[in-house]
């Protein structure tokens, strides 16, 4: 199967992608909830028993230290953040510890993870673990025992794509993926992901976000910040920009498509005239649109969709233009 076979496959089927090399931070504890509702960006407070939410954790300067999925399982909250940050989470996490009823655990290793993803996600997901999981809301989730091992299954779309991650033990993880497949998943290549997740406009962290990004310039705010939660770590620029910069940044994310054939490489300047106003920070060919689009972080004065820039990619200078995100709807 080729990646563009794999790509059709989960816009209008399902495919499966390995998460194993994530990371995975379980909270436990009585305190566990207004201790992250104190630190996260989002409302950890309000989450019952089988909800979850997107959120980040910033610095006092409000930039993005990770950012993270958070299910709340009733007795434990599991964690799902870039295996490349997860230590440094860690850390900062136990070092806020003072008395509080909180223990953390690293289960990156002892546990898997793989995403489904598509229209027939559910349906594919659901039957292989025993669950309706067509009626589960974003980030809902549910333990489930399957085939004698217990499976947390949780709802949680991604590139532009209902989407479901199954968490199970690391031993358990070839048996399950082996069951998406025979039930009508198609793996999903990294080249088949990048694309979808790139046509959905979905910056990644370590990618199109970093130590030096706040949410609002990522456009992730929407999502992942609460203003009713009360103070946070980053909470004050966080304000200070909506309210006196009424929500101007000196950088936006924006999505671009790009003249041409091949997609610019990360990195790449992003030039009005011969002046550079940003860079691309991840490309790729669009098998919707049939053309190179890009994401990338241009100066406030260049964000309105129609506006002609022009990347420089090599000794090659593409013609490309701002869109509205996400490129596919």
């Amino acid at each position: 199967m080729t990646a563009a076979d794999e790509y059709l496959a989960a816009r209008n089927g399902a495919g499966t992608i390995d998460l194993g090399a994530r990371g995975r931070i379980v909270v436990r504890g009585a305190d566990r909830k207004t201790f992250l509702h104190a630190l996260l960006t989002n409302d950890i407070a309000l989450l019952a028993s089988g909800t979850g939410c997107y959120a980040a954790l910033l610095t006092p300067q409000g930039r993005m230290i990770a950012d993270m999925n958070v299910f709340e399982l009733g007795d434990v909250m599991l964690i799902d953040v870039r295996r490349e940050v997860k230590d440094a989470l860690l850390q900062r996490f136990d070092q806020l510890i003072f008395s509080e009823d909180v223990q953390l655990g690293d289960v990156s290793d002892a546990w898997g993870c793989v995403g489904v993803y598509g229209p027939q996600a559910a349906e594919i997901a659901g039957g292989v673990v025993g669950a309706d999981l067509a009626r589960f809301g974003p980030f809902q989730n549910a333990r489930i025992e399957h085939g004698g091992e217990l499976v947390v299954a949780a709802r949680r779309d991604a590139m532009g794509l209902r989407g479901f991650l199954l968490f199970a033990a690391a031993g358990a993880m070839p048996g399950l993926g082996q069951a998406l497949q025979a039930a009508g998943a198609a793996v999903l290549t990294a080249e088949a992901a990048e694309a979808l997740r790139i046509e959905a406009g979905e910056p990644a962290f370590l990618v199109d976000m970093g130590d030096d990004t706040i949410p609002t310039e990522a456009g992730i705010e929407s999502t992942a910040v609460s203003y009713l939660k009360g103070c946070f770590p980053g909470q004050e620029v966080l304000v200070r920009i909506r309210d006196r910069g009424h929500g101007k940044v000196v950088r936006k994310l924006v999505g671009l498509t790009i003249e041409g054939e091949v997609a610019p490489a990360a990195g790449s300047a992003i030039v009005a005239g011969e002046k550079e106003i940003g860079r691309v920070t991840s490309a790729a060919v669009s098998p919707a649109l049939g053309k190179p689009i890009a994401l990338g972080y241009v100066h406030r004065d260049f964000v309105e969709p129609g506006t002609a820039l022009i990347v420089v990619s090599g000794d090659a200078r593409l013609s490309a233009t701002v869109v509205e995100l996400p490129f596919v709807r």
